[in-house]
């Protein structure tokens, strides 16, 4: 997809995600991969009212060459995208149900939203690690963040958010939808005798599937 139609793309998607309620104010931030370099949201920026020609623009070296000022948040997709040379964008948001689980989880848990549908298996994978908190804008949860990421599609960032890869826009603002939505049955099922799927079940998704 040329450049001028990923940018539509990334405005027509956060704002679709704003409207529904997965971001709220100037919460959240989306990167896309370009061939020489990277289209981001600005900072401070509502994913409800993003303008496409003012998207940041950063060149491969991740130096902001046009566009408004892009995200304090930079080195959180920097850490993702060179870790995961497949993926093609990234989305962070504050979503309520997988910030709830960020906030309930311990850190350096692996899998705290049980496997209980195929599709957050399929979207988001067996790993979902939660990272220790640090300030928003705090570039020394990068190398957590990177190393993380390494095998892992999605992070959670303890009493902050997700943070979500995948192989195109569409494929990543998918599977934060899924995580959010899985994030929301884990609570209410919360201490209720729910079925997860059985290890052998999930193998058997991630073969099929990827």
């Amino acid at each position: 997809m040329h450049e001028a139609a990923l940018r539509e793309q990334l405005v027509e998607l956060a704002r679709s995600l704003f409207q529904r309620g997965f971001s709220v104010g100037s919460a959240g931030n989306i990167s896309v991969r370009l061939p020489d370099g990277y289209l981001m949201t600005p900072t401070n920026s509502s994913l409800g009212r993003l303008d496409a020609q003012r998207l940041s623009k950063l060149d491969l070296a991740w130096h902001h060459i046009s566009g408004d000022k892009p995200s304090k948040e930079v080195f959180m997709h920097r850490a993702v995208l060179t870790a995961r040379p497949d993926a093609g964008a990234v989305v962070h948001l504050h979503s309520t149900h997988a910030t709830a689980i960020a906030c309930l989880a311990a850190v350096g848990e692996t899998a705290p939203i049980p496997p209980l549908t195929p599709y957050f298996v399929m979207r988001v994978g067996r790993a979902l690690p939660v990272l220790p908190y640090h300030r928003p804008g705090d570039g020394a949860m990068e190398q957590g963040i990177h190393e993380a990421a390494k095998t892992a599609r999605a992070v959670l960032l303890a009493n902050h958010g997700p943070v979500v890869s995948g192989r195109t826009l569409e494929d990543a603002v998918a599977a934060a939808e899924e995580l959010e939505e899985s994030a929301r049955l884990a609570l209410m099922l919360r201490g209720m005798p729910a079925r997860a799927l059985t290890p052998a079940e999930v193998d058997d998704l991630l073969t099929t599937f990827g």
